[in-house]
């Protein structure tokens, strides 16, 4: 069966790293984007290097028509898709609850939990047996936010990563009878670009002291997480989560 991916925000990063490994373990890929139209040419060129079929569309999938968009491109150009990785987020710059507006908390939230619950919704349809799907699998990026609670950074980015959390655990029973896996991933201190969106690309060079470990972990090291959750070695894994956190 031709083993075909989706990987929301997935041109810079975990994103790209886990298209690369996909690319190795020969998926054809789609990677999504909202903006970075450089970024996404770059590692679409990257994938293509590797000799995998890929594609890059551009989407902001906290919004479901042009959700439905995404996922029609995907069927038209590369086929029935059989893996969703929701790694699309965003964060807000540090700051304290008490100083937090309301249109920051409502972008975080449709940001970080409408958009993968739509894409879950409309996976689900092309992938359950119920649907007539052959069966799929579902990777949600969480974070050890989600357990932490980031207080004095980012308290309403933990939130929504404990919300992907519990969606994660009942999306995975709803649909286990269904030929479809739902499982996350937790990365802690990740040395990407992504902590520039909270005011300081510094962050993890920062904390890496505080890590058991001693040092800041890798996009790459996630991205083997999440594609062995998608692959057939994780046959019997649903509703579970792997910490990817250098122990913290």
């Amino acid at each position: 069966m031709n083993k075909v991916i989706l990987i929301t925000g997935g041109t810079r990063g975990i994103g790209a790293a886990t298209a690369k490994l996909a690319a190795q373990q020969g998926y054809r890929i789609c990677i999504n984007y909202q903006s970075d139209e450089a970024a996404a040419q770059h590692t679409l060129q990257a994938l293509r290097a590797l000799g995998a079929e890929a594609i890059a569309v551009r989407a902001d999938v906290s919004i479901e028509d042009e959700v439905v968009r995404l996922f029609r491109q995907v069927d038209e150009e590369l086929g029935p898709l059989t893996a969703l990785v929701n790694n699309a987020g965003t964060v807000g710059h540090k700051s304290r609850v008490d100083e937090m507006s309301e249109f920051r908390l409502l972008s975080i939230m449709k940001s970080n939990v409408v958009g993968p619950i739509l894409c879950a919704k409309h996976a689900v349809l092309r992938m359950s047996t119920r649907h007539g799907g052959q069966g799929g699998s579902i990777v949600n990026v969480s974070s050890r936010a989600a357990v932490l609670g980031s207080p004095f950074e980012y308290v309403d980015y933990a939130a929504s990563k404990g919300a992907i959390d519990t969606f994660t655990q009942g999306l995975a029973k709803e649909v286990a009878g269904e030929g479809i896996r739902v499982n996350g991933v937790r990365p802690g201190l990740i040395h990407t670009d992504f902590h520039a969106l909270s005011g300081d690309p510094q962050r993890v060079s920062k904390m890496e002291s505080g890590v058991p470990m001693g040092r800041g972990g890798q996009a790459e090291e996630v991205a083997e997480g999440i594609v062995w959750l998608l692959s057939d070695k994780a046959s019997y894994a649903t509703g579970t989560f792997i910490d990817l956190s250098g122990g913290r």
